[in-house]
């Protein structure tokens, strides 16, 4: 069984084909059945679900209800959803299946929980409060660190996440967004300068390797959309163990899991725990770079395989994204590519389509189009990675 929200190409071009290989067939249980059913109605699809399931996949009881009004019991219950970690796990765990520990899997998506474990273990002291509204926001403005975060509890991808240097930004900053969900937790945090970092990881409970990790570009604030992510941290033994230390006494040890942190002078600081493998194009990108079939060792460990020994390929890798600088409807765009020369391999894949609107959202909702590029070389794989990038053009009218 594999669990899924929206269609997105780590699922249904990632984990399906990767299932089918791995010689399990595929029942997909989504919430949004018919646009799965569109997306598998596509041409060039390599590998399709047996079935598509409606059901309430944000529900536990559904997902189980589901399962048991089948006559097969699964071998394997999996999502690479953000949103669907905790479900995946819960109903993996009553039809006693290797799994995540779904206290640790909610933990991770409810950021203010993640905040309260570190700091109940020692491991974060980082200053944060959850509002659900003015009175609440009233309630807490005097103790609030400026310049300060706000973002939604169980957000994703920089969705409504800004920095706020006063009160008066704060107030309207959360105004806006209970303007367009009244009562949406929102966490307060305080705001972390230095640069970004993930850290990439894979376990199956008895041990944890770390794949390697990513630095990360930012739009520049208010707003935090990640523009770039180069292979390689840079930093040292101490410094990624520091990470490594953190998560696991958080609870982290099965599964995928993608860690973003800002390096400090005082040490690696968490920004957010997603227990899952990382996503944007990105999982695909580390794949290539690292030589190893991410996607079926992912899905054997829910199999009950154990973590194989892997042979990490040494490379550089790079990831670009473009986004729209204005909103409007897509008039022309680059078509997509996958370019070999030599030993440097660059594809790009457009994700907006001419005759589509955009909307700027200041989040990777706003991406046009993503360059991947592999290579022996950072250089040389940068220079290229550049002329391509200068090539790329869109046209957004009104």
């Amino acid at each position: 069984m594999i669990l899924a929200h929206v269609p997105t190409d780590s699922v249904n071009v990632g984990f399906v084909p990767a299932a089918r290989r791995f010689g399990l067939s595929v029942v997909l249980l989504t919430d949004d059945a018919e646009a799965h059913r569109q997306y598998f109605s596509q041409p060039g699809l390599t590998a399709y679900p047996r079935e598509i399931v409606a059901c309430d996949v944000f529900n536990p009881l559904a997902v189980i209800d589901a399962i048991t009004c089948r006559a097969q019991k699964p071998a394997a219950i999996f999502s690479n959803s953000d949103h669907l970690q905790t479900s995946t796990a819960i109903a993996a765990e009553y039809f006693n299946l290797p799994r995540k520990d779904w206290h640790v899997a909610y933990r991770a998506k409810n950021k203010a929980e993640m905040r309260a474990k570190l700091k109940a273990r020692g491991l974060d002291t980082l200053w944060h409060a959850m509002v659900c509204d003015q009175a609440a926001l009233a309630r807490v403005l005097d103790s609030v660190p400026f310049p300060c975060i706000v973002k939604p509890r169980e957000g994703v991808a920089s969705q409504q996440v800004s920095l706020s240097h006063d009160r008066a930004a704060l107030t309207a900053q959360c105004a806006a967004a209970w303007s367009k969900q009244p009562g949406q937790p929102l966490l307060l945090e305080e705001y972390i300068a230095g640069p970004l970092y993930t850290l990439e990881t894979i376990g199956d409970d008895k041990k944890l390797c770390v794949l390697g990790g990513f630095q990360v570009k930012l739009s520049p604030p208010p707003y935090f959309v990640e523009l770039e992510a180069s292979w390689g941290t840079g930093l040292t033994a101490n410094q990624e163990t520091e990470v490594i230390d953190i998560i696991r006494r958080f609870g982290v040890g099965f599964g995928a899991c993608h860690t973003e942190f800002v390096m400090t002078d005082s040490g690696p600081r968490l920004i957010e725990i997603n227990y899952r493998s990382i996503g944007d194009y990105r999982e695909f990108l580390l794949q290539d770079t690292l030589g190893l079939p991410l996607f079926e060792i992912i899905l054997g460990l829910y199999a009950g395989e154990p973590l194989p020994q892997l042979d990490i390929a040494p490379g550089a890798a790079l990831i670009r994204y473009f986004t729209a600088q204005s909103a409007g409807r897509v008039i022309g765009a680059p078509n997509a590519f996958d370019r070999h020369s030599d030993d440097i391999r660059i594809t790009f894949k457009p994700l907006r389509a001419i005759g589509e609107t955009v909307s700027l959202t200041h989040s990777n909702k706003d991406y046009l189009g993503v360059l991947r590029g592999t290579g022996a070389d950072v250089q040389r794989l940068g220079l290229e990675m550049d002329r391509i990038s200068s090539e790329l053009a869109w046209t957004i009218g009104v």
